[in-house]
Parts: C-alpha cells; structure tokens; sequence
C-alpha cells in the first residue's frame, strides 16, 4: 500500500494522489501524448520497474485521474488516458516545468549570483 500522508491539508491530499515517485512523469506523458501504451511508458521513462509503472497506473485509475480503455479484445491490449480530473492537474505539471527550466543545471547557478 502507498504512503498516505492522512491529512486534511488539500496539498497532502494531492500527494497522496500524484506524490509517489514516477507518477508525475506518467501524467507528463499522458498529457503530452493524450493516450499512451504499457509500452510506450516503459520506452519514455528509462528505469521504472514494470511492477511500479503498474502500481502508479492502478493508484492513478482507483484516483480518477487515468482511465484504463480495452483497445484490443484478443490478445486484451490497453491504452491509459486522462480524466477530465487528470487533465486538471495539467497546469501543476506546466509549472514543474517552468520551475524546471528555470531552476535546474547550470544557468541556475549563475542567474542566482
């Protein structure tokens, strides 16, 4: 089971959501791509476990955010998709961004001085 902050606070509440590790990158995709593959998730992030991209997929369809659609019948092959409540957190990931582009490497450093 993941870590539940158990809190009232609307931020802890969102973590429990969107807080585990990976689970911001899988709606980053999701919002870039619209729809993405098991696979496709596999390919883009380098590193994630398949066992953890299925528990971030899971905690994310159970939240509302990801819907799980059936795109094949034989073999069964499913595509992952936003929510209009998952779309809702497509700002919070635009200003991760920016945050990102703005506060990372090297530039960072020296814009600070």
């Amino acid at each position: 089971m993941a870590k539940s902050y158990e809190m009232q606070c609307p931020v802890a509440r969102t973590l429990d959501v969107i807080g585990e590790r990976w689970a911001i990158l899988v709606l980053r995709d999701l919002l870039l791509f619209k729809s993405r593959r098991f696979v496709d998730f596999v390919e883009a992030l380098p590193g994630i476990p398949p066992n953890t991209l299925s528990a971030r997929l899971k905690r994310l369809e159970a939240a509302g955010v990801v819907e799980r659609r059936l795109y094949e019948q034989h073999p069964p092959r499913a595509e992952y998709i936003l929510t209009a409540k998952g779309r809702e957190l497509g700002p919070i990931v635009a200003a991760m961004r920016e945050w990102g582009r703005q506060n990372s490497g090297e530039d960072s450093a020296t814009r600070a001085s």
